[in-house]
């Protein structure tokens, strides 16, 4: 490998000067839960598992839709590759907690460690991976260099790059290219991260977008007959990974809305961090609302039932007649994956800001999918349609069924070209 361009240089040694400290910031963020106290040690490069036996695959998402994301990857790669193992990387505790329950059987979940260059070299040397897939926009230079120096081979999947993030690599382009030269493949999940991409240097593999493949968020079968039984036969609107700010409009849309409905509807809030569930029921009861919240076993009574429990998406998706989907009325969230409600043949509503998942949107758009919804008003309107004519609810379901069934594809494409890279 060549020699690293300044920029680089200088962020190795800024990294590695601010290393010691990094174990005190740690325990900061893990008092405000932003990490989990018992694995510290992970985001030091201190592995809290045995390294398995033979090839070793490290996959990493940072958050929980690049993470959840991955689970198809990490089931077809296995598949392929008897016997290959995965070491998979997160970066926050709610990703932490999904991967518990949603990695195929024989991978191995750890946090990713930080971008030192101590803590890089303790996770690569302990865990001796053969090939690297990292998911989106994660570009860590310390961990990206270092894999590469051990030769590790590194693919870029569902790879993004937004308009400000190219700008400010264009302004360090050596570093840019540097970086993604080390990658044998890039596969961008847009047109537009394609060509920024390319521009800055990457070699472009095939489209990929892995939020478009998949399957259905899975559900306990006993929760959902008790629930089903304890909501009867009432119509179900539900909000599904919400942000601060989006719960009250939503609310105050779904009042509206089923205003002279029959079947006294409900409305579900699965907020996109259940933690936020105390005080997102005191702020709803002070705006007059009726709630009950999951996470204290209180029964569905009221207008509003707040599911602040973690896992049960797929649980509230099955439920529901007519599903908003959160990010989309937040400022600077961009939405969240519309095929998750789209694969059980649930309509989706939205906001206006989407532009983390914009082609999926106007694809669904264009098929009668989805529904934009501009602000509050337009919300209300909607959603009174969709609990009114029921038929049309249906056919947007199965609009959208349809849709998310022509997905997969890509994956195979993408796992053609993966295998030979983790297991040659």
């Amino acid at each position: 490998m060549s020699a690293r361009p300044p920029p680089l240089r200088l962020y190795a040694l800024a990294a590695g000067l601010a290393e010691p400290f990094a174990r005190r910031a740690l325990r900061a963020r893990a008092r405000r839960g932003k990490e989990d106290p018992d694995r510290l040690g992970e985001r030091l490069g201190f592995a809290s598992r045995p390294r398995p036996q033979g090839e070793v695959a490290w996959l990493h998402g940072v958050s929980v839709g690049e993470s959840l994301s991955l689970i198809p990857l990490a089931r077809g790669l296995m598949a392929r590759r008897p016997g290959l193992s995965l070491v998979v990387t997160t970066g926050t505790v709610t990703a932490a907690r999904l991967m518990a329950e949603r990695l195929p059987p024989g991978a191995i979940h750890q946090y990713a460690p930080v971008d030192g260059p101590a803590a890089a070299a303790r996770f690569l040397d302990h865990w001796r991976p053969s090939a690297a897939i990292l998911a989106e926009s994660e570009l860590w230079p310390n961990l990206i260099l270092a894999a590469r120096a051990r030769g590790v081979r590194l693919a870029l999947v569902s790879a993004r790059m937004t308009q400000a993030s190219a700008r400010g690599w264009a302004r360090a382009p050596a570093a840019a290219r540097a970086l993604l030269e080390c990658f044998e493949t890039v596969m961008p999940q847009d047109q537009a991260s394609a060509a920024r991409l390319a521009a800055l240097g990457a070699r472009l593999g095939p489209a990929l977008n892995l939020k478009r493949v998949g399957e259905p968020p899975p559900c306990d079968a006993e929760a959902l007959s008790n629930l089903r039984q304890a909501i009867d036969a009432r119509p179900v609107v539900a909000a599904v990974s919400t942000h601060p700010g989006e719960e009250i409009l939503i609310a105050e849309a779904f009042r509206e809305a089923s205003r002279n409905v029959a079947g006294r509807p409900l409305l579900i809030i699965l907020p996109r961090h259940p933690e936020r569930g105390a005080g997102l029921a005191t702020e709803l009861t002070s705006q007059g609302f009726t709630c009950a919240r999951r996470s204290l076993g209180e029964a569905p009574e009221g207008e509003i039932y707040l599911a602040d429990t973690l896992g049960e998406t797929g649980l509230v998706l099955r439920l529901a007649a007519a599903v908003v989907m959160g990010g989309g009325f937040a400022a600077g969230i961009g939405g969240h994956n519309p095929l998750e409600p789209a694969r059980l043949g649930a309509p989706v509503l939205t906001g206006p800001d989407v532009f983390n998942a914009r082609e999926l949107y106007e694809e669904m758009f264009a098929e009668g999918a989805a529904i934009p919804a501009a602000d509050g008003a337009a919300l209300v309107r909607h959603m009174k349609g969709l609990l009114t004519y029921p038929h049309i609810a249906r056919r947007m379901g199965e609009a959208g069924l349809a849709y998310a069934a022509r997905q997969g594809a890509a994956l195979e494409a993408a796992l053609d070209r993966l295998a030979p890279l983790v297991a040659p």
